[in-house]
């Protein structure tokens, strides 16, 4: 059996396992006590990584099948600031499991060249997760926020950005459509972003839950540092509806709206 070595984001660490990635995925949301059962989001790190930060050296010693030949289903090589020690191009596709452990992989695409909004929402997931209303671009944000120079700063960062509807042209907009509990917050923290109050981000939650509300992505997934960025596309919702439809409909019965 091979090996595969995994970055996990919720919560960040790195694992090697003997199981392919839609195996993986599915272990991890539905069938280890270790946490609760729930979504789980992954990249696969690229063959031939190598680290002087992770010890690899113990991968064939501690990743081998059980006594009853099953394959090993996951061991640690850390659980503290693993993403920052795993370059950019050694990460692989990006997959998400809903909480009943179905599995849709995205591959790394073309940053949007699409016209600019004024305002955003993004979901940071890893290594820290706040929700963030912000009227910087994808890589604009990801940049202001791995800069080491500001006060407060992370070597690298994972998030998502989150779908705002007419709201991010208006925050008194109608909002129609989004499920988010607490929307009058969000208007207040978009209604003080732009030009006028110098504002370019405001923290709408500090202590934001680990699960993504999959049906709210908008563009998709971006991890980078200011060396560069990645994105990940999240399919259209025609292709959600079709060609993933037995991913979608088992993220929708999973989900429920924030509370």
């Amino acid at each position: 059996m091979g090996t595969y070595l995994y970055l996990s984001l919720v919560p960040e660490s790195l694992v090697v396992s003997m199981l392919p990635p839609e195996e993986f995925g599915a272990y991890l949301a539905t069938g280890t006590q270790k946490r609760p059962h729930g979504q789980a989001m992954f990249f696969q790190i690229k063959d031939g990584f190598q680290s002087d930060y992770f010890d690899l050296t113990s991968i064939e010693k501690l990743c081998v099948p059980h006594p009853d030949g099953q394959p090993k289903h996951s061991v640690y090589l850390g659980i503290y600031r693993v993403l920052e020690h795993i370059p950019l191009d050694a990460i692989g596709s990006l997959y998400l499991t809903t909480a009943h452990g179905r599995v849709l992989e995205l591959k790394q695409g073309e940053v949007p060249a699409g016209p600019l909004k004024e305002r955003h929402l993004y979901q940071e997931i890893c290594p820290i997760h706040p929700l963030i209303a912000s009227a910087l671009a994808p890589d604009q944000f990801c940049r202001f926020i791995t800069d080491t120079s500001k006060l407060i700063s992370v070597p690298r960062i994972c998030f998502v950005e989150l779908e705002l509807g007419d709201l991010a042209e208006d925050p008194s907009g109608s909002g129609a459509g989004l499920p988010y509990h607490n929307i009058t917050h969000i208007r207040s923290c978009l209604s003080e972003l732009g030009l006028e109050t110098g504002k370019q981000i405001k923290t709408v939650d500090r202590i934001s839950r680990h699960s993504i509300l999959f049906r709210c992505i908008e563009s998709g997934f971006y991890i980078g540092d200011q060396q560069g960025m990645f994105y990940y596309p999240y399919p259209t919702r025609e292709d959600l509806a079709g060609k993933y439809y037995s991913w979608w409909r088992c993220a929708n019965d999973a989900e429920i709206d924030y509370v």
